[in-house]
């Protein structure tokens, strides 16, 4: 029975967390003319922006091949270092990066901020992979003047992902705030709803303010398989969402909305029942488990970065989430 089950949250983990890997068939808006009122040009073009981008990706491809997360420091930041670091862990294991890790070198569009002072914050765009995997929409952050620009977090872009329009790269566009008023929620509220609705979907208070999205359905489904295979063992499963705290990037769209960047972490926590070992669910958490021993309970530690829309409060729309990455950075046996 327990190898049954075993292989149960396997396949679902193979299958279910995967979140959408076909390319993006969402709109990549082209650039808007910028209002007439803004007269101030950004620091960072788009010449030293793919510099920039080339760097962190060369530094990455570096820890790849010596499959080590040593000097990853230097250009990788926020989420996207334990991702990082969790991946090379696993590639160790396996053989090599899952392709899910890949990011493309080129890029569809970027967006620069012209706001002055520090700490500042630029989204990238790319193509899809070469093997026609989702865009990926980069967020690069510099904390002051003197350091390096890093890679903070990554989100796959959904299919069918409808992203909002920001002015003229030439110009760019301004940083939002945690606070930012005039919207259906301010980005921070927005953050801590959608975590509610991950963690309880249906029957949080605010699921009838998001859109349905590929991240809730991958999470309703594999929860909803593993239930049914542990309960024939009386074992029992939670999944529990918090907001990591100042770990939030906001853009402002031109149709007065935000593009909302943050960090979501979870705990999967799985209860064999019936005396029995509860054991890694797929080969990423086999290898961060190592040579653990399993007991009758395992916890999962997530990193959720998730990208959201939060339109204009006037606008009628739905809070979306447009794009997310989900990697598994812990797995301890309790």
């Amino acid at each position: 029975m327990r190898s049954r089950i075993t292989k149960l949250l396997a396949a679902v983990a193979a299958l279910g967390l995967t979140l959408g890997l076909g390319a993006c068939e969402g709109r990549i808006p082209e650039p808007q003319a910028a209002p007439a009122d803004v007269d101030q040009i950004p620091d960072l073009t788009e010449e030293q922006e793919s510099k920039i981008r080339a760097s962190i990706l060369e530094t990455l491809d570096q820890a790849t091949q010596n499959m080590s997360g040593d000097g990853l420091s230097a250009r990788v930041t926020g989420p996207m270092l334990d991702v990082r670091n969790s991946a090379i862990t696993v590639g160790k294991a396996t053989g090599g990066l899952d392709k899910t890790n890949t990011i493309p070198s080129d890029m569809m569009q970027t967006v620069i901020p012209v706001d002055s002072g520090w700490p500042r914050t630029v989204y990238t765009i790319t193509t899809t992979t070469e093997d026609q995997q989702s865009q990926r929409l980069l967020v690069f952050t510099q904390d002051s003047p003197r350091q390096n620009y890093k890679l903070w977090g990554v989100a796959r872009l959904f299919a069918g992902a409808q992203l909002p329009r920001f002015t003229v790269p030439e110009i760019g566009t301004q940083m939002g705030l945690p606070n930012d008023t005039g919207l259906v929620a301010t980005p921070q509220e927005a953050v801590e709803r959608y975590a509610d609705v991950l963690q309880n979907g249906a029957n949080s208070e605010f699921a009838d303010q998001f859109a349905d999205d590929s991240l809730r359905q991958t999470i309703a489904s594999v929860a909803q398989t593993v239930q049914e295979g542990m309960e024939r063992n009386n074992g029992t499963q939670t999944q529990t969402f918090t907001v990591v705290p100042d770990a939030i990037k906001i853009m402002r769209s031109s149709d007065g909305g935000d593009l909302v960047v943050a960090q979501i972490n979870s705990e999967w926590t799985r209860a064999a029942g019936d005396g029995r070992e509860s054991l890694p669910a797929s080969d990423e958490e086999q290898a961060l488990f190592g040579d653990g021993t399993a007991t009758s309970t395992m916890k999962v530690t997530y990193v959720n970065i998730v990208a959201l829309y939060v339109p204009p409060e006037d606008s009628g729309e739905p809070i979306t989430a447009v794009g997310a990455e989900r990697k598994p950075i812990k797995v301890e046996a309790i």
